[in-house]
């Protein structure tokens, strides 16, 4: 991997992650396109940079995260079940991430839940239920939601805020909350990873990592108050088609015969 394969995916990182588009789904078509062989160190690589994400959510949200115990509650509460599933799952979930082919459904099936949404939780743009109205039995499920993405494809984000509008979040507010959510969760994957690599890391890769790492935060700040505004406007729909045709390129890929994978 070079400096010019840690940008271009810390900028696909960045843009993607808090989108509920599906950071792996982008991810598998540049890794291939671009040829960059899997390695501990590739794997290791897509996760991490996600720290650069975390610090844009700090950064932009800055006021929610001064200290405020209830917030912190919610966050931790709704961030265990990921945690507990993850680690009670873990060989699966390794499993399907060797699958290019789930992807590819997981987005196709994700982008008509995203156009469904759009009609079944149209009144809630304007009104909805707030953060600060969640309980902590509110909070759990919306941890269970975000479980869902442990499926490669799925989104993060995307099952998050599905499950703030089932729970009759305003839309603005569910997608703020899979963002909050994001930084226990991400910070959590990527002190694990580093835990795994930190021993056989080169230091040229110290660098390609830092560059990943801080590209990925720029871009996401970007990213972030794009989505909102969309959001705000035309709800989810527009990222629900493009889910659509994505994982159906994807699938033409792998039945034309070309090798795509994971990392």
């Amino acid at each position: 991997m070079s400096y010019l394969h840690s940008i271009i995916l810390g900028i696909i990182e960045g843009i993607t992650e808090f989108l509920p588009i599906s950071s792996t789904g982008h991810m598998v078509i540049a890794s291939s396109i671009m040829g960059i062989n899997e390695s501990d160190f590739t794997k290791a690589f897509e996760v991490i940079i996600q720290f650069g994400a975390i610090l844009s959510v700090l950064v932009l949200y800055w006021r929610r995260f001064l200290p405020n115990w209830g917030f912190y509650k919610k966050l931790f509460v709704a961030f265990l079940p990921t945690a507990i599933i993850g680690f009670a799952a873990k060989h699966v979930v390794d499993q399907l991430l060797e699958s290019v082919q789930v992807v590819a459904w997981s987005l196709i099936l994700g982008g008509f839940v995203l156009v469904w949404s759009d009609k079944i939780f149209a009144h809630l743009t304007a009104v909805g239920r707030k953060t600060s109205d969640l309980t902590y039995k509110d909070s759990v499920k919306l941890g269970l939601f975000q479980s869902i993405a442990m499926i490669p494809g799925v989104s993060r984000s995307g099952a998050t805020i599905m499950g703030g509008l089932f729970l009759g979040m305003q839309k603005k507010e569910a997608a703020e909350f899979s963002f909050f959510l994001a930084v226990p969760t991400m910070a959590a994957a990527t002190l694990y990873k580093l835990l795994k690599i930190y021993k056989t890391i080169q230091p040229e890769q110290i660098g390609i990592l830092a560059m990943g790492t801080f590209v990925s935060f720029v871009v996401a700040m970007l990213a972030i108050k794009f989505f909102m505004g969309i959001v705000t406007k035309y709800g989810f729909r527009g990222f629900g088609y493009y889910r659509i045709v994505l994982g159906v390129v994807i699938l033409v890929l792998i039945y034309s015969g070309h090798q795509l994978h994971l990392g």
